[in-house]
């Protein structure tokens, strides 16, 4: 289902990217935090230029850490706002 969703964003931005001489990477991810294979190669870069350019130890996990950080809040989010009034 990753697969079909990554599709679905690269046909949706893919052109309007390419317009503006962007390159588009889709970020697909699903709610249990898998991330797509191209959105990893990408995190794993930009993690590598952190780690490269800030010598904090245990810096290495910090932009997947963050990142499934923001996937749960984002999700928590969403389930809060769709329980009933009564519960809250």
């Amino acid at each position: 289902m990753l697969v079909k969703e990554e599709s679905k964003k690269v046909d949706k931005h893919t052109k309007a990217c390419a317009e503006n001489q962007h390159v588009f990477i889709p970020f697909a991810f699903d709610t249990f935090g898998s991330l797509a294979t191209e959105v990893i190669n990408f995190l794993t870069r930009v993690q590598r230029v952190i780690h490269s350019n800030c010598s904090t130890p245990g810096g290495q996990g910090f932009v997947f850490g963050r990142l499934g950080f923001a996937i749960q809040k984002g999700l928590s989010t969403q389930l809060v706002a769709r329980l009933p009034s009564i519960l809250m």
